[in-house]
């Protein structure tokens, strides 16, 4: 029975293409669902013998154990994918997941942050003038007035900066889709002071090309970002779970709050399909209601 797994995993990432770290998570999740069949009768030695029945047991099995709805829906998937692959090639005369639904998942709105916390958070740099401080303001002024994504982000290069013009392009998937973003005069100002006092001081070597460089010169990475926004979140005294990708959410809701239109945020995003975006019109209106509970403490009332 294992020996199908390996044919599948190596059918993913030959014909299929798919990363190494994909299929480590298929190679566990299918390694699991195999000891959990063992476990039922070590006398099944073929995937033939095993049935819907058997597979609605292992959901079951997960979720006495507590596995997230995320988690159980990954897995489940990993299962239906290897049985389609046995069926096409006839190592089963039936797919035992064809009538099997997939375990809906409620659609969590992404963490925001109000006005007065991102003011909190791009003011925790400080006002000096050192290096650090001035790339550290600028790369958090940047991420809100534009919305870009964390990976966009650091791979900024500084052709890609246009302070003239006053925006930003960026380039985004390995259809290499471009887009260029006005940036806001504030966040101009920040980045353009990180680039003619502190990256100066930062960038050793005189070819490279990235906008934001650690300390040895090389491109920030996503890891490095993420822990320098998780230091000034802490600094900023700010509760909430906040993730690179919280300034972008939080760019596109104080957007639409403002009432910019559903396209033109959706164009600034990068998003291929507009319902992608219109998922922060929820956001406004949670945000636009508890704006006015806290106004109106006795509407919580009634």
């Amino acid at each position: 029975m294992l020996q199908e797994v390996e044919e599948f995993l190596s059918y993913l990432r030959v014909e299929k293409g798919y990363s190494g770290h994909t299929l480590a998570a298929y190679r566990n999740d299918l390694t699991q669902f195999l000891d959990f069949v063992r476990s039922k009768s070590s006398a099944t030695t073929q995937w033939s013998a095993v049935d819907k029945g058997l597979i609605v047991k292992y959901i079951m099995y997960l979720k006495e154990r507590e596995y997230a709805s995320s988690s159980v829906a990954r897995k489940l998937a990993a299962v239906k994918s290897f049985f389609h692959f046995l069926a096409r090639e006839g190592r089963v005369k039936e797919d035992p997941t064809t009538t099997l639904d997939s375990p809906r998942l409620a659609k969590r709105l992404p963490q925001t942050l109000t006005r007065k916390e991102v003011d909190r958070l791009l003011e925790a740099p400080g006002t000096g003038d050192d290096p650090k401080s001035l790339r550290d303001r600028a790369l958090l002024e940047l991420l809100y007035a534009t919305g870009m994504r964390v990976t966009e982000l650091v791979s900024l290069t500084l052709n890609d900066i246009n302070l003239a013009s006053g925006s930003v392009r960026v380039v985004h998937g390995k259809r290499r889709k471009e887009r260029i973003i006005p940036v806001h005069p504030r966040a101009l100002e920040a980045v353009e002071a990180y680039l003619q006092r502190g990256r100066i001081h930062m960038a050793k070597d005189p070819n490279e090309q990235a906008v934001f460089v650690n300390f040895q010169g090389k491109p920030l990475t996503r890891q490095g970002l993420w822990l320098i926004i998780k230091h000034y979140v802490e600094e900023a005294g700010i509760s909430k779970t906040v993730t690179p990708h919280t300034l972008r959410h939080s760019f596109a809701t104080h957007l639409l709050t403002g009432g910019a239109k559903l396209p033109d945020v959706q164009r600034l995003l990068g998003h291929a399909n507009v319902s992608t975006t219109q998922i922060y019109t929820h956001l406004t209106k949670e945000e636009l209601r508890d704006a006015y509970d806290n106004a109106h403490p006795r509407a919580k009332k009634d």
